[in-house]
């Protein structure tokens, strides 16, 4: 295909002058592609056969890129080589191009006819040398396999060009056996030989090759038995025996004839589930024989056995291990002693005794002989569980324990229960992990006197009380727990040195206690606050604590986050907090909060809660009341006292002037009464009544016979005592006049005056009046009432006109003054105010009422 694939090239580039005849030629030249290795240089020469053409005319192209003139040697004037550096990004061919142009007398140009030829390139690797060449025959039944399997090891590389691998064997004076293969990637090749040659010697080795290089590998000259690997010995049985618990007796047979050739074997053994295998020294199983005692094993222990087998020699390959053959020792009287620990309770008097299997049992355990001692008499019981739990009567008690099975008895494991540890514990312990374990370091007890023989390593889960614990040797200060430790499980974990007492009994000293986790992660929740005590600015928080299991870690802080509106606000408090109040909060909002959980590994919100806070706090509403009723009573307090202080001030805005009707002189304004000057005793007239008189009466009031005029009080008298003169109050106000006896009669009632009293004259005894017409007298000013104050001399002259009015005094007074009641009775202003009270007249005869033209018109009771 290249052959034909250069033909059509060559045909293709052409000639100067026919389609056969070549202009050039490159060297090196061959009809197929030629190898070249990626990352050498390759020097290619263009030799020109045409004579049209000069070296100057010679141009390179790989592919269709033109190499740079620099990279061009011109060797003659029809040779020019160029050199360049192979890589797998070219592209073939490589091709010598010429072209030139003429020129004519005339000077014109032309072109001659372009010659090119081109060459194919090969670009690639070659092969590297192979190591490690291992030839290996194996067993098939009783004979070895004639197929000798050989490989060996080599770089990977693509060495981009065909490359062939061959494998030969050849048999000394024998014949030669190979096998080919062109798989680049080829590793082993397998040869067959028809008949294995036993004892003979065979060479064997491979070569691999490409256009660029070759390369041998051999193994050389060996024994054909060095080639061969034989099967695992066959049957092979373990049987153990009862009266020897500590061994085991090996049985198996050989898996090849003695005649191909002999066989030596290997045994290894280990417990049970265990990981590292116990081999039996070669030179103890180097005959050829079919048996072997395994001894020093432990008793009733579960063990595995394998073997294998070589030629007896040496030489060759070991076989494969035989499969895995378990097996139980028999058992024993147990070599080591009980574990025996100690759990208070709630009470020191309450003790719960937990105990181990002894290490080595050897043997099932029936039961366990448990003695405890307070006292001169020891109780002892045999006990089917590991745990018992006692009351401790006395301060101390001294326990032992054994284990039995079916062969003996254990040694005894001792312990001092004490109720108060007075033996002093380690200093300080920490724990650190280490490789996915847990490690411990204490620092030993500094009591002199005492030394401690062990430490004990407790361990308990939390929060579900899984227990368990281990002893280290008295000297160490650091261990590695071998507990079933689990991630994001918290552990307390407590050392207590263990000192010995007289009779070899155990007496533990303090406990030490950490907290430890083998891996911490993220809590699992956050806390749910629940909000109480809500106030106008402050609330008070409370959380439960996040159980254990959630914690997954130790707690770092709890974060509380707490927003109204779009403030958002956050308060950081210590891991062991569980309630906070908060303060500074605005009154009357809604606020929403939640509390963040830290550990070392991350956070996790708890639930929202929102609340309220109050527009007043609790008694703030009733401290505001108790200041305003106090504020409102001394303002009241303080009106009043102004008030008191500034009462004729007040007085005299809110009430207008009124004289003092006390020195009223209004009975002068009656012509038929003389004034009568006041006198002491006038001054303690209880009241004046009002009394309608007949005008046309003849005889003057003055002069009839006062006693037998009885007195009282006018209906027209105000509840204010301002129906009469001098009974008015200055600070009364103006109502109707006190003269209406009647609807037809005529009254005034003026809003703007004060009227005291009005005395209306009229018929009396029904005695024809006389021309003189009716006297009123009254006042409505509030100005001086009467001039005639000023003079009063002009109102005694006027004695000889009779009043017709008449004022009454009272029926005391006018005993008390008999000598007054000849005189004509007068109005007196002093008399009014001061009388407390109107009595009637002494008894005498009863005044008769004469028919008046009007008729008798009876008083309105108000």
């Amino acid at each position: 295909m290249s052959t034909s694939l250069h033909l059509i090239c060559i045909m293709f580039f052409g000639c100067a002058f026919g389609l056969f005849q070549q202009c050039a030629k490159i060297l090196p030249d061959s009809p197929f592609q030629i190898s070249v290795e990626v990352g050498t240089e390759f020097t290619a020469m263009c030799i020109l056969t045409d004579s049209l053409y000069t070296s100057e005319d010679i141009e390179w192209i790989m592919g269709n890129v033109t190499l740079p003139r620099e990279s061009y040697k011109k060797i003659n004037e029809s040779a020019v080589s160029v050199t360049m550096k192979i890589s797998t990004s070219m592209n073939n061919p490589l091709k010598c191009s010429t072209s030139a142009r003429t020129y004519s007398l005339n000077t014109y140009s032309s072109f001659k006819s372009p010659c090119t030829y081109g060459i194919y390139l090969q670009k690639g690797y070659p092969p590297l040398q192979p190591k490690n060449l291992t030839c290996v025959a194996l067993q098939v039944g009783k004979l070895i396999s004639p197929d000798l399997t050989c490989s060996w090891d080599q770089e990977t590389r693509d060495t981009l060009i065909p490359t062939t691998y061959t494998l030969f064997a050849r048999i000394w004076g024998g014949q030669q056996f190979d096998s080919v293969s062109k798989d680049p990637h080829t590793r082993s090749l397998t040869v067959n030989l028809v008949t294995f040659p036993n004892h003979m010697m065979l060479d064997v080795w491979v070569e691999v090759n490409n256009t660029l290089g070759n390369v041998t590998l051999k193994e050389g000259d060996k024994e054909s038995e060095e080639f061969v690997k034989p099967n695992p010995p066959a049957n092979v049985k373990v049987i153990p025996e009862d009266k020897f618990p500590s061994s085991l007796m090996v049985n198996w047979t050989h898996p090849i004839h003695s005649t191909t050739f002999k066989l030596k074997y290997n045994i290894r053994y280990r417990k049970a589930g265990s990981g590292i295998w116990t081999e039996v020294p070669q030179d103890f199983t180097k005959a050829y024989t079919e048996s072997f005692r395994l001894q020093f094993l432990e008793p009733y222990t579960d063990y595995e056995v394998q073997m294998r087998c070589i030629n007896q020699k040496g030489l060759g390959y070991w076989s494969d291990w035989s499969s895995s053959v378990t097996v139980r020792t028999p058992e024993a009287i147990p070599g080591s002693r009980p574990d025996l620990w100690r759990v208070y309770g709630d009470d020191d008097s309450v003790v719960k005794l937990i105990w181990k299997d002894p290490v080595k049992s050897y043997g099932k355990i029936l039961s366990y002989n448990l003695t405890i001692g307070e006292g001169n008499s020891p109780e002892r019981l045999v006990v089917y569980s590991k745990e018992y739990q006692f009351h401790l009567k006395g301060e101390r008690a001294f326990v032992k324990i054994t284990a039995s099975n079916s062969v003996g008895v254990s040694p005894p494991s001792t312990l001092v229960i004490s109720r108060h540890e007075a033996s002093r514990g380690v200093d300080q312990v920490i724990y650190s992990v280490l490789d996915g374990q847990l490690q411990v370091d204490w620092l030993p007890p500094t009591q002199i006197g005492k030394n401690v023989s062990e430490y004990l390593l407790e361990w308990v889960s939390v929060p579900d009380k899984q227990r368990d614990w281990q002893r280290v040797s008295g000297e160490l200060n650091n261990t590695i727990l071998k507990g079933n430790f689990q991630p994001f499980i918290r552990y307390n974990i407590s050392i207590y040195p263990i000192y010995k007492e007289k009779k070899h009994y155990n007496r533990p000293g303090k406990g030490f206690t950490v907290e430890a986790y083998l891996q911490q992660g993220p809590p699992l929740k956050g806390p749910s606050v629940d909000v109480s005590n809500t106030q106008k600015n402050s609330a008070f928080l409370k959380w439960d604590e996040i159980p254990i299991d959630s914690q997954r870690g130790f707690l770092t802080n709890y974060t509380i986050f707490y927003k109204t509106g779009d403030i958002d606000q956050s308060v950081v408090v210590e891991p062991h907090v569980s309630s906070y109040k908060l303060t500074g909060l605005a009154s009357k909002s809604q606020y929403v909060v939640h509390i963040m959980a830290s550990n070392v590994e991350g956070s996790v919100n708890g639930s929202d809660s929102s609340f309220y806070t109050k527009q007043y706090d609790d008694g703030e509403i009733e401290v505001i009341v108790v200041l305003v009723c106090l504020g409102f009573l001394f303002f009241i307090a303080f009106i009043m006292m102004l008030s008191l202080k500034n009462r004729e001030v007040i007085k005299k805005h809110l009430w207008p002037q009124v004289p003092d009707p006390h020195h009223s002189t209004i009975a002068t304004w009656s012509p038929d009464c003389p004034i009568k000057t006041d006198s002491p005793k006038e001054a303690t007239l209880p009241d004046v009544s009002v009394v309608e008189v007949d005008v046309f009466d003849g005889k003057s009031l003055c002069e009839e016979d006062k006693t037998m005029l009885p007195l009282k009080k006018d209906k027209y008298f105000s509840e204010e005592h301002s129906s009469g003169i001098g009974g008015s109050s200055c600070m009364s106000s103006p109502r109707q006049s006190v003269s209406d006896s009647d609807e037809g009669d005529s009254g005034q009632t003026t809003a703007s005056t004060v009227q005291y009293s009005s005395v209306v004259a009229s018929g009396y005894k029904g005695q024809t009046p006389s021309l003189q017409a009716p006297v009123f007298a009254r006042s409505e000013s509030t100005q001086p009432l009467l001039d005639c104050e000023e003079h009063q001399e002009h109102l005694l002259d006027g004695g000889s006109q009779q009043r017709n009015s008449y004022f009454k005094r009272g029926r005391g007074l006018e005993q008390l003054q008999p000598q007054d009641t000849e005189e004509p009775g007068c109005f007196s202003p002093t008399e009014e105010e001061d009388t407390p009270t109107l009595t009637e007249d002494p008894p005498g005869p009863a005044p008769g009422y004469m028919p008046q033209q009007s008729g008798y018109r009876p008083q309105r009771e108000d």
